[in-house]
This record gives C-alpha cells, sequence and structure tokens, in this order.
C-alpha cells in the first residue's frame, strides 16, 4: 500500500499538484493524481447542510405498497441522493440499473435506476475506479491491482478477472471491445482494447502520459492525457490519427453526437473539440474542479469537486449550477443524469425534465 501511495504521490508532484491523504488509512490514495487530482479528504457535512437542499420527500412504490420507495425527489430542485459504497467514482448505466465503482471498499453497488432500490454491493478488486457496461455485462477497473474484471449484470457474479497494467482508467466500449488507459512505469501511457467475449488484449497502443478516460465516436478512441493533451486513435487498428492541446489535468470525456467535451480539471473548464479533425471550438469556464462529463441528448452535464453543472453545447453557456461535495463519475439513463459523490458515498440523481 505504501508504494502504491508513494508512486501516487510522485506522479502529483511531477503534474505539479499536491497530494491529499484521505481520511482512512485503509484506502489508497487513486491514481486520479495521473489526471493531476486527487479528491480531498473525505468529510461529513453538518447535519443542517446535509438536509437543507437535499430534503427527500416521503413516497412509497406504487408497485408493491408493502414496500417504502427508495427514490425520492427533493421538490425543490428536482434531485435524488442513494447511499451506495465508499468513494463511488466510478458510474455507469446497464439500461435498466446504475453501477457504481466503490474505490474505497472494493466493491460495486447495483442501483435499480427506476426506482432508487439498491439491488445488490459486489465485491469487485482493489480500488475499483470504473464502470463500463458491454450490452450484456460490467466492466470494473481496479487501480489497486491492475486489473479488468467482468461481471454478469444479474447476479454480480465474476466472469473473469484480467490484468492490463498499471492503474487502468475509464473505459469505453466500441461494440465488440473494451478500452483502457494504463499507466507503465516508464514511458509514454497506453490504452488497450480487449475482446469482450475472454478478455484477451488485442493491442496496446501509445497515447499521452498518464492517461485517465476513454471515449468512443462511433469510429474512433479518445483518450485524455495528464499532459494537458488529448489522443485520437482509429478503433479498428489503433493507429494514431492525432493528438490536440486541450488545458491542464483533463480527465473525464464524452461525446455529443459531433464534438468531443473534455473536463479540463487544472484550469477549470471545459474544451469541445470538433470529433471529425480534432479542431477547438471552444473552451468554456467550468467553476468547481470539473472531473467527469455526459451528454443528455441536448445538453452537456458535468460533474466536480464543488458543482454539478449543466451547460448548452452549441456556446458553453451555463444553464445550471448544483452543489456538491465531490462528484466525480457521471452517466445519463434516458431521464436522470447520475453522479457519485466520493466524499458522502453517495449516488446523486439529476431529473432531467425537473430541472
Amino acid at each position: 500500500m505504501s508504494d502504491l501511495r508513494l508512486r501516487f504521490a510522485s506522479l502529483d508532484r511531477t503534474l505539479g499538484y499536491q497530494m491529499i491523504k484521505m481520511r482512512s488509512i485503509s484506502v489508497f490514495a487513486m491514481v486520479v493524481a495521473m489526471a493531476s487530482f486527487i479528491p480531498g479528504r473525505a468529510q461529513k457535512r453538518p447535519a443542517a447542510e446535509e438536509t437543507g437542499s437535499h430534503t427527500q420527500a416521503s413516497k412509497r412504490d406504487t408497485r408493491n405498497p408493502l414496500k417504502p420507495a427508495s427514490l425520492t425527489w427533493d421538490q425543490t430542485d428536482g434531485t435524488t441522493r442513494i447511499k451506495v459504497g465508499s468513494q463511488p467514482y466510478g458510474v455507469a448505466f446497464d439500461g435498466a440499473n446504475i453501477w457504481t465503482a466503490n474505490f474505497g471498499d472494493g466493491t460495486v453497488t447495483k442501483v435499480r435506476a427506476n426506482d432508487g432500490e439498491v439491488v445488490g454491493t459486489f465485491k469487485a478488486g482493489v480500488a475499483p475506479y470504473g464502470v463500463t457496461f458491454d450490452g450484456t455485462d460490467l466492466w470494473v477497473s481496479n487501480q489497486g491491482e491492475g486489473t479488468l474484471v467482468k461481471l454478469r449484470t444479474s447476479d454480480g457474479k465474476v466472469m473473469g478477472r484480467f490484468a492490463v497494467g498499471h492503474y487502468p482508467g475509464w473505459m469505453a466500449f466500441d461494440g465488440a471491445h473494451i478500452w483502457v488507459t494504463t499507466v507503465p512505469s516508464h514511458g509514454p501511457g497506453k490504452v488497450s482494447e480487449l475482446r469482450i467475449t475472454d478478455g484477451k488484449i488485442l493491442g496496446s497502443f501509445n497515447v499521452g502520459n498518464s492517461p485517465v478516460a476513454v471515449a468512443f465516436d462511433g469510429a474512433n478512441i479518445w483518450v485524455t492525457n495528464g499532459d494537458g493533451t488529448v489522443s485520437k486513435l482509429r478503433a479498428t487498428d489503433g493507429e494514431k490519427l492525432g493528438t490536440f492541446a486541450v488545458e491542464g489535468g483533463p480527465i473525464g470525456i464524452a461525446f455529443d453526437g459531433a464534438n468531443i467535451w473534455v473536463a479540463n480539471r487544472g484550469y477549470a473548464s471545459v474544451t469541445k473539440l470538433r470529433a471529425s479533425d480534432g479542431k477547438n471550438l471552444g473552451t468554456f469556464p467550468a467553476p468547481g474542479g470539473p472531473y467527469g462529463v455526459a451528454f443528455d441528448g441536448t445538453n452537456i452535464w458535468l460533474s466536480g469537486e464543488s458543482f454539478v453543472l449543466k451547460l448548452r453545447p452549441t456556446d458553453g453557456t451555463e444553464l445550471g449550477r448544483w452543489a456538491t461535495t465531490g462528484a466525480a463519475g457521471i452517466t445519463f439513463d434516458g431521464k436522470i443524469v447520475w453522479t457519485g459523490e466520493f466524499n458522502d458515498n453517495v449516488l446523486a440523481g439529476y431529473h432531467v425534465e425537473k430541472l
């Protein structure tokens, strides 16, 4: 554990950002340092703050009148909060359920999307960070052990565990393969392509230094790198098609159907790149330390250390802002934008039609 902490601290110094210790000594200091971010000390908010803006309206599950529903909405701002595992950094949707990768306790939590019921919590590995759905199974990146784990979504059974390299990050699925970033001990970062049937690595390709997250645009793979760049690779053969400068500490990345959006944590901004050629179409303010990015079919959403933001994609105008004590992973299920709040161990939902 101490070796891992030292590795992260060294990476953090290289990128010029300060390493902050986590509250629990049992939790690994995480590889987000590679993307110039280490979460602050997890703190419980005062009771008055915790209940002030997120008062839950009491409801009952109309499908089962004998059981209280878990999913209740704050009538003032269209949000909901559901307790999950410790430090949920990764979030994914499988078509029916939301999954969180709980970095602090080595588990994933499965939450039914339509009513917020916690269906199960399953062991995943050491320091799980990312979760991605491949249409059948769930993939989890375990930073503390350098593996990807494939779980059956119906019951959380481990279907395979595959070594991929140091500090695997946030993944993407291209319709046939899982792509994941890793950070070798020496040399440039890597993005690897795994066959979903058996986890075989079909190729590992050089990208920038300290890569973190991956997105797929229907033809190409995009990777955020801790050196302030984004790499574009052709999905069919891994050939690098371009490297594009953004701003410091890029982490999250998403495709909106025409453009790539990058959360620049180090500069509190978000950059819009044209997917066809990587041209920078604009860099817009994103206060509060942006982390993850999602597209809801109309607007761009950003998770972050201080806020969850909604932006208009045409010009980056801020359309909404909600306070958070630290949100990382983010996904959209067709109705609700979900974020993992790592300091409060909460899955937070933002009902798009209510906001």
